[in-house]
């Protein structure tokens, strides 16, 4: 059975939310990551992006950071939004399914590299589509502060080539590649197989 997000709703967990996303702006001394710079079609970015590897977000309330099998799906929805869909497997392969749904708007409606996911309401953060490969098979996405990223690809079997050079690409976009995490996939060469 699968869990969806918990969020315990008082005011000290209210104040503990706000907090962490007033220190995520804290993450990097250098300039905010920036969205890329060239126009996407929202509609080809839709649906299932696994992620390869992350700057997880470990909060007292949530946290991804043991996730198995995570998968991101974005569908748009009837209102001109993006439901977003989160699943994972928390702490290893036998874990407890975690699933946290989201609520998404294209900001940028120009090049649609910028969205505003809402975890819970009325608080809404940056989400950035900073690298996206051509054929729309892998994409590097991350918030301002870079106090997160995630790598994502529409396969999760990648070669360790292919996951080189999207730690590359995430070095160059100023995040610190020592801090990533790996995240594991059932049935496609991890490294603990």
């Amino acid at each position: 059975m699968s869990r969806g997000i918990r969020i315990r709703s008082s005011p000290f967990v209210a104040a503990l939310g706000v907090l962490a996303l007033l220190l995520g702006g804290c993450a990097s001394s250098g300039p905010d990551l920036m969205p890329l710079d060239r126009e996407i079609e929202v509609e080809r970015f839709m649906g299932d992006w696994y992620v390869l590897a992350f700057i997880p977000i470990d909060l007292p309330f949530f946290s991804e950071a043991e996730a198995h099998d995570a998968v991101e799906n974005y569908r748009l929805n009837e209102e001109g939004g993006i439901d977003v869909t989160y699943t994972f497997l928390d702490g290893g392969f036998d874990g407890e399914p975690t699933t946290m749904r989201q609520r998404a708007r294209v900001f940028d409606e120009v090049r649609g590299t910028e969205w505003r996911v809402q975890i819970f309401w009325p608080f809404e953060s940056a989400y950035l589509i900073a690298w996206l490969d051509d054929a729309y098979e892998r994409a590097i996405v991350g918030v301002p502060s870079r106090s997160n990223v995630w790598l994502l690809s529409r396969t999760p079997d990648v070669t360790e080539a292919e996951l080189g050079g999207l730690t590359d690409r995430v070095a160059e976009l100023g995040y610190d590649p020592a801090l990533l995490k790996r995240v594991p996939h059932r049935n496609v060469g991890n490294p603990s197989d």
